[in-house]
């Protein structure tokens, strides 16, 4: 029997989602990330893939980064901030390719769901990228 995971009304405040437990998410170059894993990688079957959701309260961001798969992240709440310079507001879906190098953060706080369908190696960036600010 498969195991159902169900978050009623994702698209509500994403800073409201009290029912699910977040995890601060504690690894080099991160600041103040919180996440739920749906699925995690599962080395014994060969499955590479995560889904997770991601809470950035205002100024937090990820590390830098390169997709050694896919990426998908749909906005469920607030504004998603590229290191390229764009934002991604609720709604927004984004899909980025192997190869694609970032460092998301969100200067205004934002909730997020992200599949991966490869993990991601940390990387230095070879350029200027933008800096995480509060608004």
């Amino acid at each position: 029997m498969s195991e159902i995971e169900y978050i009623q009304n994702v698209f509500r405040s994403g800073f409201e989602l009290t029912d699910i437990e977040w995890t601060s998410w504690q690894e080099p170059g991160r600041a103040g990330v919180e996440h739920h894993v749906l699925w995690a990688p599962d080395a014994e079957k060969g499955e590479d893939s995560v889904g997770l959701l991601l809470r950035f309260p205002p100024t937090a961001h990820g590390d830098f980064h390169e997709h050694l798969g896919h990426e998908l992240m749909l906005v469920l709440d607030g504004r998603l901030d590229h290191s390229d310079g764009t934002s991604y507001v609720k709604g927004d879906l984004v899909v980025e390719g192997p190869g694609t190098q970032h460092q998301m953060s969100s200067a205004s706080g934002c909730t997020v769901l992200a599949i991966r369908t490869r993990p991601v190696e940390a990387r230095v960036p070879q350029g200027p990228i933008r800096e995480v600010a509060a608004v």
